[in-house]
């Protein structure tokens, strides 16, 4: 779920009394593209549906704000596009059953910013596999690629990184092994796969920050990922063959 806000149900019991132009000034600080025109866009593709006063302007109550906070979080949080959005917001309302969240291909690409190029390598490379519909880990590696991208960074450049995922799932799995053989429930096997997945990728995260600490590329204790700069001009990165 996204960002903690429910967009609650529109029958709640607060009284639809604010104008536009205080649900702008309410949600502009926290996504300065919201515009009238696209929540009258959002209202025309059915994810809200705000009150008309007798005058014919559109009034909203607590839970519309609500409401569209959650479809611009989603939006800008976890790219989605409208269509899943509103499969989640149709759920919370109880008019349709919640349907896993994919996406198709199309949507896959608008919803990363990605081209047809990039994800094609992905596939190529094994870091995506190809599909009809594809789900929210497909959206999350596909993002980074195009951000990596902006480094020099290819999809031909993260073969080690996949390579290096595989060893480790390889890892877990040989660990928990035994555990998976048992019979009964398999609750122990899949808490002591987290378990152990979890240690690993701590592992990982801390050798990959004290390896750069003795390179001298590491400026502070900040966290990884907290710098949302923009990039700087980088030279690329050249495989083997020289590609």
């Amino acid at each position: 779920m996204t960002g903690g806000h429910r967009p609650g149900l529109r029958q709640g019991p607060a009284r639809a009394n604010v104008g536009i132009g205080q649900v702008l000034a309410e949600l502009q600080p926290e996504f300065p593209d919201i515009s009238p025109s696209k929540i009258r866009f959002l209202e025309a593709e059915g994810l809200i549906a705000p009150e008309r006063a007798s005058s014919g302007y559109r009034r909203f109550a607590v839970a519309d704000i609500e409401r569209l906070r959650y479809i611009l979080t989603a939006q800008r949080d976890e790219y989605l596009p409208l269509r899943v959005i509103k499969q989640r917001l149709d759920a919370m309302d109880g008019v349709a059953r919640p349907e896993p969240d994919a996406m198709t291909r199309s949507e896959l690409l608008e919803a990363t910013g990605a081209d047809e190029e990039i994800l094609a390598e992905l596939e190529d490379y094994g870091l995506v596999q190809r599909a009809r519909l594809y789900g929210p880990a497909a959206v999350s590696v596909v993002r980074s690629a195009v951000e990596l991208r902006e480094y020099g960074i290819q999809p031909r450049h993260l073969r080690a990184v996949k390579a290096a995922a595989d060893r480790e799932i390889s890892l877990v799995e040989q660990v928990v092994a035994p555990l998976a053989r048992q019979k009964g429930s398999r609750e122990p096997a899949l808490r002591a796969a987290r378990d152990v997945a979890g240690h690993i990728a701590r592992l990982h995260a801390t050798l990959v920050e004290d390896g750069l600490n003795d390179a001298g590329l590491a400026s502070g204790p900040s966290g990884a990922g907290t710098s949302h700069s923009a990039p700087p001009e980088a030279p690329g990165l050249r495989s083997a063959s020289g590609r």
